[in-house]
C-alpha cells in the first residue's frame, strides 16, 4: 500500500477512482456539445472568417495591403510570428521536459499544452508564408533539387534554419501528442456506440490491445521523443532570435537574444495554458483533475522565467550603454521616451512587474487572479516583439529616413484571424478528443491523490471499459 506524501497537496483531488476518472474524461467526448461549447465555437469561427478574408486581401492584392513603409519594412507580421512560436513553446517543454524529471504534476496539464503547441506553430507558419508576398513559390526555400540553374537557398541565413527548426519541431511535437493519444482513443473506442465513432476511433488508436509489450513500447518512444524535443524547446527560439541578433540593426545586433527569446517564450507559453486550462477546467468540469497544484506550479515557472526577461531587459539597457556606440545607446534611450513609449512600458508593466504579484501564495494560488495576469503576459509578450522590431527600425541612420508605422485593418485582421483559427482548432480538440491524458493520471492515482488506494478498492474499479482494465493492471505494477 503507498500512502499519499503529508508534505504534497494531491494532485487528484475528490477520492477518485479509475473508472471515475475514465467516466469524467470521456464524458465530454461522448456527451454532444453544450451551449457554452456552441457560444465559444462560434466566436472563434469569426475570427476564422476575419483570417480568411484578410489572407485573401493579402494575397490577392499583395502586401501593400500592409502598414509597411520604406523603413519598416518588417512589422506586425514578423512580430506576430515570433509571438506565436513562443507561445508554442510551453506545450513541449511541459510534456518533454518534465517527463524526462519525472514530474508528476505534468499529467493533467500536458495533453492540452502540447495540443497548444501544435496550433500555435500553425498559425506561426501562417506569416513567413504569407510575408513572402508570393506564397505559391513558397518551396523555393526549401532546398530541393531543381530546375533554376544555381538558384539555391542560402545556407547562412537564419531565416533557412528557421523552415528547418520549425518543420522538425512541429513533426516531433504532433508524433509526440499523438502517440500520448493512442492509449486514450482506444478507451473511447472500447465505449463508443455509434458505428461512425466506433470505427473513426478504432482508426485514431491502431488497434492499441493495452499488453504489456504495448506499454512498455509506448513509454520507451514516449522517453525518446521527449529526448529529441528537449533541445528543440532551446534551438528553436534560439534560432528565430537570430533572425534579428545576425543583423547590423542597432537594438538588434545583440548576443543576449538567444537566452532571453527562449526564457521569454517559456514565459508566453506558460501563460498560455493557463489561460486555457483555467477555462477548459470550469467548462469541462475538470477541478478534480487541473487542480490549484497545477496551477501553483506553472506560476513559479512564470515567476522565474519572467524575472529572467527582466534581466534581460535591464541588461540590454546596459551594453547600450557601457559599449559606446552611440546608435545603440540612441536604439534604446529612444525605445522607452521615443514615439513608441506607451508600447516600451505596456512591455515592461505587463511582463515584469505584474507576474511578480505570484511572490504571495494567496494570489498564485487564485484562479481569478492567474487567469488575469497570464492574459497580461501574452499583451505584454505581443508588445515586446512589437517593440524590439518596429521601434528598432522606425529610426533610421539617416533622418530623412525616420518613419511611423501604423497598421491597416489588414494587419489587424489577419492577427485577430490567427487567433480565431488557434480557438477553432482548440475548441475541436477539445470536444473530441480527451482533452485529459487518462492513462497518466491513473499512473499517479494511488501516491498523488487524497485517498489511500489499495489493491481491494483497485479491484472494485475493474468494471470500467476492456482498455481501463488494462491501464489498471499497468499501473498496479508500477
Amino acid at each position: 500500500m503507498q500512502h499519499v506524501s503529508p508534505i504534497r497537496e494531491p494532485l487528484v483531488t475528490g477520492g477518485k477512482t479509475y473508472h471515475d476518472i475514465t467516466e469524467d474524461v470521456c464524458r465530454q467526448v461522448e456527451a454532444k456539445p453544450n451551449a457554452r461549447w456552441a457560444a465559444a465555437f462560434a466566436v472563434a469561427l469569426v475570427g476564422l472568417a476575419i483570417f480568411l478574408y484578410s489572407v485573401y486581401r493579402t494575397l490577392w492584392y499583395g502586401i501593400g495591403e500592409w502598414g509597411l513603409n520604406k523603413t519598416v519594412g518588417w512589422a506586425w507580421d514578423i512580430t506576430n510570428f515570433v509571438w506565436w512560436v513562443g507561445i508554442g513553446h510551453a506545450g513541449t517543454l511541459i510534456s518533454a521536459i518534465l517527463l524526462l524529471f519525472r514530474q508528476k504534476w505534468r499529467t493533467s496539464i500536458n495533453r492540452a499544452a502540447e495540443a497548444m503547441t501544435i496550433f500555435a506553430v500553425i498559425c506561426a507558419a501562417m506569416f513567413p508564408v504569407l510575408h513572402m508576398g508570393r506564397p505559391w513559390l513558397a518551396y523555393w526555400v526549401l532546398p530541393l533539387p531543381n530546375t533554376f540553374g544555381s538558384l539555391w537557398v542560402n545556407f547562412n541565413s537564419p531565416l533557412l534554419w528557421d523552415v528547418f527548426a520549425i518543420s522538425t519541431y512541429f513533426s516531433v511535437s504532433l508524433v509526440f501528442w499523438y502517440i500520448g493519444l493512442i492509449p486514450d482513443f482506444a478507451t473511447i473506442r472500447d465505449r463508443a456506440t455509434g458505428p461512425i465513432a466506433r470505427r473513426a476511433y478504432t482508426i485514431l488508436s491502431m488497434n492499441w490491445t493495452g499488453s504489456a509489450k504495448a506499454w512498455s513500447r509506448y513509454e520507451t518512444v514516449s522517453l525518446i521523443l521527449a529526448g529529441l524535443a528537449t533541445p528543440l524547446v532551446l534551438s528553436v527560439h534560439t534560432i528565430v532570435s537570430m533572425d534579428f541578433a545576425t543583423s547590423v540593426i542597432p537594438g538588434w545586433h545583440t548576443t543576449i537574444f538567444p537566452p532571453y527569446f527562449v526564457a521569454g517564450a517559456i514565459f508566453s507559453g506558460f501563460a498560455m495554458v493557463l489561460t486555457l486550462m483555467i477555462i477548459t477546467r470550469k467548462t469541462f468540469k475538470l477541478e478534480d483533475y487541473i487542480t490549484l497544484e497545477h496551477v501553483e506550479s506553472m506560476n513559479k515557472v512564470i515567476i522565474l522565467t519572467g524575472s529572467i526577461v527582466g534581466i534581460a531587459y535591464t541588461t540590454e539597457f546596459f551594453i547600450a550603454w557601457y559599449s559606446g556606440v552611440e546608435y545603440e545607446a540612441y536604439a534604446f534611450i529612444n525605445r522607452a521616451t521615443g514615439p513608441y513609449w506607451w508600447a516600451y512600458w505596456s512591455m515592461m508593466t505587463c511582463n515584469v512587474i505584474t507576474p511578480q504579484l505570484f511572490w504571495f501564495r494567496k494570489i498564485r494560488r487564485s484562479l481569478t487572479a492567474t487567469f488575469i495576469i497570464s492574459i497580461f503576459v501574452n499583451i505584454g509578450m505581443w508588445f515586446e516583439r512589437f517593440v524590439i522590431i518596429v521601434t528598432s527600425l522606425h529610426r533610421d541612420y539617416l533622418p530623412s529616413s525616420w518613419a511611423m508605422f501604423s497598421p491597416t485593418s489588414i494587419d489587424i485582421g489577419v492577427y485577430v484571424g490567427t487567433i480565431g483559427l488557434f480557438f477553432t482548432l482548440f475548441l475541436l480538440f477539445a470536444k473530441f478528443f480527451p482533452v485529459v491524458n487518462m492513462a497518466e493520471v491513473k499512473a499517479i492515482l494511488k501516491s498523488s491523490s487524497e485517498v489511500k488506494h489499495n489493491h481491494h478498492a483497485h479491484a472494485n474499479t475493474m468494471h470500467g471499459t476492456a482498455t481501463d482494465s488494462n491501464t489498471n493492471t499497468h499501473h498496479s505494477n508500477d
